[in-house]
């Protein structure tokens, strides 16, 4: 029985977890407050001070560390990469520290799984990372010959619910089309087929359906007038894209429970909104389903929103024409992580080289 140690940094926690085979045996949220995170100069010149935090807990819970076979961290920016679970390597660090593609708090999980695996003398993972990338060649062609489509999406996640999924029915994943919907703080919806993820929007900052905090596709000729008109800076109008757009910029919230309650209340404008959050998630399902000629077996609903019974009745009720619509409400990023590596440590899915 594999005992595993996972560790997903946030930008103001870190949440770690230990799972002995599929099985929790326990898990915790690390909140650092916003001094304690304001005093370093850099998200990578933070994985000493997160190492102690995670450290400080396991002894607090009288943990044997010894009792680990590996760490897998959550994977961050790097290059674009297939899915599938990687051995931390020297080079993969050297990016990560160097920030090379991104700086993101993500980054730290590789360094400090790496560091306190070499401690123990066990293996250090990352697994599916926001970066996954198989796209297909045509899911690659933008408008314009300057740009090209990117994968940054919820590969964890999405892959994690279609292995779920497929174990439950008792298919292979390399077999089956499934449309994944990730709904949380942002909105990731995937064509997985062949065991590949071929087409997904670009989640992280300009494309797909509104989120509570991202503003999704907007009109590119408008965004242009906008950006030239002396009233904004570069940083401004990312904000919106990121941070400041979607239901943050509709109701100043970033709490799509704020639209449902008000829906639930009788409110126009939260029923607009919520109305249309549901519509074009299910717009962009129904775009996907023709990318997939039709042949879907299940469309799955995940992420913290897929709590929200309007929110998936609603969905349900515009693309289960489709296929079945499945909820998998959550994230489960770190049973994800676990699984992730008893897959590699048995051999099931051998880990890749970085």
């Amino acid at each position: 029985m594999y005992t595993i140690l996972v560790i997903n940094p946030g930008s103001t926690s870190t949440k770690i977890g230990v799972f002995e085979g599929d099985r929790e045996l326990f898990t915790e949220n690390l909140a650092h407050s916003a001094e304690e995170i304001a005093a370093f100069h850099s998200i990578a010149s933070q994985y000493e001070f997160r190492e102690k935090h995670i450290l400080d807990l396991l002894r607090k819970r009288d943990f044997d560390l010894k009792r680990l076979s590996a760490i897998v961290g959550r994977g961050g920016l790097l290059k674009p990469i297939p899915g599938g679970v990687y051995a931390v390597s020297e080079t993969m660090k050297k990016e990560l520290l160097e920030a090379r593609y991104g700086e993101h708090a993500s980054n730290l999980g590789a360094l400090i799984a790496d560091k306190l695996a070499r401690q123990l003398g066990v293996p250090a993972f990352i697994a599916d990372p926001v970066v996954v990338d198989e796209l297909s060649e045509l899911a690659r062609v933008s408008g314009h010959k300057l740009f090209q489509r990117k994968s940054i999406f919820h590969a964890l996640n999405q892959k994690a619910v279609c292995r779920r999924w497929c174990a439950e029915k008792g298919r292979a994943y390399e077999d089956v089309n499934l449309i994944v919907a990730h709904m949380g703080g942002g909105i990731s919806i995937g064509l997985h087929q062949g065991g590949k993820v071929v087409d997904v929007n670009q989640a992280l900052n300009g494309e797909g359906p509104f989120s509570p905090e991202r503003s999704g596709t907007l009109p590119s000729g408008d965004l242009v007038k906008l950006c030239f008109s002396g009233k904004y800076s570069e940083k401004d109008v990312l904000k919106m894209i990121t941070g400041q757009g979607g239901l943050v910029s509709f109701m100043g919230s970033n709490d799509m429970r704020v639209a449902e309650n008000g829906f639930k209340a009788g409110d126009p404008a939260a029923t607009l909104y919520l109305k249309a959050f549901i519509y074009q998630v299910g717009k962009y399902i129904g775009g996907l389903a023709a990318a997939a000629n039709g042949k879907v077996d299940a469309i799955i609903l995940t992420g913290g929103i897929a709590y929200s019974q309007d929110v998936v009745d609603g969905i349900r009720t515009m693309t289960a024409f489709i296929a079945p619509v499945i909820a998998y409400p959550g994230e489960g990023e770190l049973q994800a992580l676990a699984l992730a590596g008893i897959r590699a440590l048995s051999g099931e899915t051998p880990a890749r080289s970085y």
